[in-house]
């Protein structure tokens, strides 16, 4: 009988604990698809903090590295330094990698260090039970913004691919979105790129995977997608936003 398909050993075969219609699934099989058509399973590191992420580890088939809140990118710069031979990625949230981890992923950046982040940005704390983050967006509730977020309270949700792509050695930004097949697609072609680029030793990389949080949102899974299509797509608009050249 011929196989027509066969899951990544980049996953480990087991269930997992992310709540139903989470699009932390999504995001890492195509990223470990990538790593196993590579070739580079047995030669990845991957840094997750404090959050939803940190489940990634049970499933990742790599070796993992877990990092304080925030601080990956820190452990990621080291990481990559002292193994310059190695793919080096983070995998963050938005609470995480927006919050009290901004800095570090700024001038990881400035640094132009030479490993990938896959950003995972749901406009919510998901681990913690809810609360409003930086990228919630306006009017959206949130345990801590519980009649909507207000500009005049909180500000403006934050736009990290926007941030990143004028810091000169960000050399790849890029946004996309977990909605839909076609979608899905064009997220593991942005993961490919920039884990290429990373090989290159050409400066830091960078991927926003716009994803669901239906647990949180307070939607069912399919409502939730719509919602992320509707809006979180309409504030943060997928594309590319610095490549290098030829790439």
């Amino acid at each position: 009988m011929k196989t027509v398909f066969e899951p990544t050993r980049g996953i480990v075969p087991v269930d997992n604990s992310y709540c139903p219609g989470c699009s932390h699934g999504i995001a890492h099989r195509i990223i470990m698809e990538c790593l196993e058509e590579r070739g580079a399973l047995g030669n990845t590191i991957g840094v997750v903090p404090i959050g939803c992420s940190i489940n990634a580890h049970h499933f990742m088939n790599v070796d993992m590295c877990e990092s304080t809140h925030g601080r990956a990118p820190a452990i990621a710069s080291g990481i990559r330094r002292v193994h310059p031979d190695k793919t080096v990625f983070t995998y963050q949230g938005d609470g995480d990698l927006a919050s009290i981890g901004a800095g570090e992923i700024v001038h990881a950046a400035h640094r132009g260090e030479k490993f990938t982040t896959f950003f995972i940005n749901n406009a919510i704390y998901g681990m913690t039970g809810g609360q409003m983050a930086p990228t919630t967006l306006i009017g959206q509730r949130a345990t801590t913004c519980v009649d909507g977020r207000t500009q005049q309270q909180a500000g403006l949700p934050l736009r990290m691919c926007e941030l990143l792509a004028t810091v000169p050695c960000a050399v790849y930004v890029e946004r996309v979105m977990l909605n839909n097949p076609a979608n899905i697609r064009k997220a593991k072609k942005a993961v490919q790129t920039a884990l290429d680029i990373q090989e290159a030793g050409l400066g830091f990389t960078f991927v926003e995977f716009l994803s669901a949080c239906p647990t949180n949102w307070g939607l069912a899974p399919a409502d939730a997608l719509k919602w992320l299509e509707d809006n979180m797509a309409a504030y943060y608009p997928i594309g590319n936003f610095r490549k290098p050249e030829g790439y």
